[in-house]
């Protein structure tokens, strides 16, 4: 069992820049993939990013390519996800979760979930 605990979640203001964190307990944290999803107000909730272990990339949903960067530290049980130049339209609820079966960019393919970090984004 994984249990996951998100941080880092702000209010700020477009264009400026946040650093989510996930820290993960539990037993083989490095064995799983992780992923980084959102939920916007009556939205269903959007893969962000992911580090696709199979061959060690990391894949980025297209509105955060190139302005989100994800990363993890299996040493500290960690993931990341640096956030710039963000956009009032990343304002969500930000979640970590832990990979099960079937489509990396699914939310259903993931157990183990975090509470979530609220970002807001005004213009």
């Amino acid at each position: 069992q994984v249990r996951l605990v998100e941080s880092g979640g702000e209010s700020v203001q477009a264009g400026h820049s946040l650093k989510l964190s996930c820290i993960a307990s539990g037993r083989a944290f490095e064995t799983y993939v992780m992923g980084w999803f959102r939920q916007a107000p009556g939205k269903e909730r959007e893969f962000v990013a992911v580090d696709r272990r199979s061959d060690g990339n990391v894949k980025y949903a297209d509105p955060v390519k190139g302005r989100c960067t994800f990363s993890r530290d299996n040493a500290k049980n960690m993931v990341y996800l640096q956030m710039n130049s963000l956009k009032p339209e990343d304002t969500a609820v930000y979640y970590c979760a832990a990979h099960s079966r079937g489509s990396l960019y699914y939310a259903g393919s993931y157990y183990y979930w975090g509470q979530g970090t609220q970002v807001t984004v005004s213009s």
